[in-house]
């Protein structure tokens, strides 16, 4: 394992966690972290000794999402390049946890929105504290899903819920996430870690290989088509980042103050 300045990666037996470590950006993807993600994932997929994985992050977030503060490399048209950054840096994140051939565990322990729905969402079994919530919050700068929300949140969730989070931007708290397909399990706050250690001791414990057969076979079922929709997300958010609501949402949320978008 290599060493990382925006992740802390514990060990206890085959359990590996993984903990996102920018807790004053709420965890936030910046390019370092998404980078280091990136390369923990592809880490911990080929490390044999590793037989289980917990995703969870430090301090009062999951993941906040995209640093919206920090951005995106600006591409030759004046405009964020957010496409280079979701194919290069984020896809192959979410992509390593489809194909990691081992069960990945979220614990979600606050706020996962954005890109941090997707990362929860991503995974195989997905647990929530009672005071976390899942939220599509793209809408509210004028982007649309990606990361894979557009293919995850339909997955688990169903079209009409998957429109509502996307359209609306509203958060999806954790009672309602269980009962919509978007969680698991749902436990305390102060047990959450616990709670995701256990289990994720428990799948250590199993059959590895049917634990992977069974990951591809429901890909196969529910996700067949996921790096194409990625690749979709990838082309509509650098569309979407060339408009004028776009900038406006940006602004407003750097301002902290409600978007007047004009539908340009």
């Amino acid at each position: 394992m290599h060493a990382h300045q925006t992740l802390t990666l514990s060990r206890s037996g085959a359990l590996a966690t993984l903990t996102l470590n920018r807790p004053h950006a709420l965890n936030a993807w910046n390019e370092a972290l998404a980078g280091e993600l990136s390369e923990a994932i592809g880490d911990l997929s080929s490390d044999s000794s590793v037989r289980a994985v917990v995703i969870t992050g430090n301090g009062r977030a999951f993941c906040a999402g995209a640093d919206v503060r920090e951005g995106f490399p600006t591409g030759p048209d004046g405009h964020w390049d957010i496409h280079t950054r979701l194919v290069e840096v984020h896809h192959p994140v979410i992509t390593g946890i489809r194909a990691m051939p081992k069960p990945v565990i979220a614990a979600v322990n606050g706020p996962a929105a954005g890109i941090g729905c997707s990362l929860a969402l991503a995974c195989d079994i997905v647990l929530a504290a009672e005071s976390a919530y899942f939220l599509l919050a793209f809408v509210n700068i004028g982007l649309a899903p990606d990361g894979g929300a557009s293919a995850f949140v339909p997955a688990r969730a169903g079209l009409g819920r998957a429109v509502e989070m996307a359209m609306l931007g509203e958060p999806v708290h954790a009672p309602k996430a269980l009962e919509w397909g978007l969680a698991n399990r749902v436990v305390p706050d102060g047990e959450l870690m616990s709670a995701a250690t256990a289990l994720g001791a428990r799948l250590a414990q199993g059959p590895t290989l049917a634990y992977a057969a069974a990951k591809r076979e429901l890909n196969a079922w529910a996700l067949g088509h996921l790096r194409q929709q990625l690749a979709l997300e990838a082309d509509e958010q650098q569309t979407l980042a060339r408009s004028a609501d776009h900038a406006e949402g940006v602004r407003a949320f750097l301002e902290r103050r409600p978007a007047e978008f004009i539908g340009g």
